[in-house]
Order: C-alpha cells, then structure tokens, then sequence
C-alpha cells in the first residue's frame, strides 16, 4: 500500500488512536469529540467512516480549515460541529459524547488546577460507558533529566516546557473521575528528549 494512499484515507492521525481503531475499541462509537483538535488531523477517517464528528480549539485558523474539510461529510453540519472554544470550558451539554480525544493538549495546562478543568470538562460530556483517548507529555523514563519549574511544568530535554505526568498521577486522577483503564499506561521515550504517554480510559456506569 503506498503511502499516499494510506493518507487519502487516515490523513495524518497518531498511530496510537489507530492502534485503538484497528483493535476495533471504538467501532460503537458514533458522538466523538476531539477536543484541542487543530485542523482536525486526527477527525478525518472518522469522518468518513460516518462518525458525528465534533471539535474545539482556541485558534479560529484552525477551526476554518476544519470547517472546509468538513463540509463535504453530509453527517456534519461544519458550522455547529467545530467551534473555536477552550477545552476547560466545552459549549456542550453533559453526557453527550461516545468518545473524547485529547491528543498533545493537556500538557499545555498552566498548572494542576487548569489541568484538572480541562480534564474534568472533558469528562463531564462524556457518557457513561464511554471512551476517553489522551496523549500527553509525561516525565516515565526521563524523570532524572527534567527540571522543575514550579505549577507541575518541566523543561524537557529537547527544551521545550511542558506540564508533566507521571504513572502513580494517571491511575490517581482515573479513580478520582470514575474511570477505569481499558489498555494499559503505555509511554514512548523518544531518544530521552521527551516522553508521551498514551492514557486510555473508560467511564464506568454507575450500578
């Protein structure tokens, strides 16, 4: 298969929501929102694989050009779908949503509390039973070659600066919310320049 191909139909999506599609996780999953989703790089197979697709980001460049590649999928209305919104504030009622992704977002949170809004947001629109997909910045693997900076961000090795998690933190905030993980906490060290931990839950139903 040629690489072209491969992205007429996938576009440019993280190999680790992929990994979750190609496991078949998400195959009920109809109200899906990305939330923090740029140009919708992640949106596009679901898309078309008719999903109603929602999505929220803070840059209104962003939210047009996700506009336009929405507009030829008849399931979306690409006006009401995709709004430019923060992720710790979400214009939409609770338990609305079958699927939340939140890919390379909650590492940008300023401190504990603005993780905790955005996180808690995000979980708020998610129905019970539902499926939470988050990528983040992390501190397993290379926890001696961060440095601290106060409010829980770092300075990475490769010099960015980054809000970081670490494992005993993932399975602390998965029972505070309710949810339980359906994959195991999985991390990949990019050459001890900086760390991403993939964070996959499920919202349990309360009995």
């Amino acid at each position: 298969m040629k690489k072209q191909h491969i992205q007429d139909i996938f576009g440019n999506i993280d190999i680790y929501l992929f990994d979750q599609i190609l496991k078949g996780t998400y195959d009920d999953c109809d109200m899906i929102l990305d939330a923090g989703c740029g140009t919708g790089r992640n949106l596009l197979y679901l898309l078309k694989s008719g999903a109603n697709v929602f999505g929220v980001d803070q840059n209104p460049e962003a939210i047009a050009q996700l506009r336009a590649l929405a507009g030829s999928f008849s399931q979306v209305d690409p006006q009401e779908n995709f709004k430019v919104a923060s992720v710790e504030q979400l214009p939409f009622e609770n338990e609305t949503f079958d699927l939340i992704i939140s890919s390379a977002v909650l590492h940008f949170a300023e401190n504990l509390s603005h993780f905790e809004a955005m996180l808690n947001s995000m979980w708020d629109v998610l129905k019970p039973g539902g499926y939470f997909f988050c990528r983040l910045a992390s501190e397993i693997g290379i926890e001696s070659l961060v440095r601290f900076i106060g409010n829980g961000r770092y300075i990475l090795p490769d010099g960015s600066e980054r809000f970081l998690v670490n494992q005993e933190m993932l399975l602390r905030l998965t029972k505070k919310i309710g949810g339980e993980l359906h994959e195991p906490i999985k991390t990949t060290n990019v050459q001890n320049l900086r760390s991403m931990t993939t964070w996959c839950v499920r919202k349990m139903i309360s009995s």
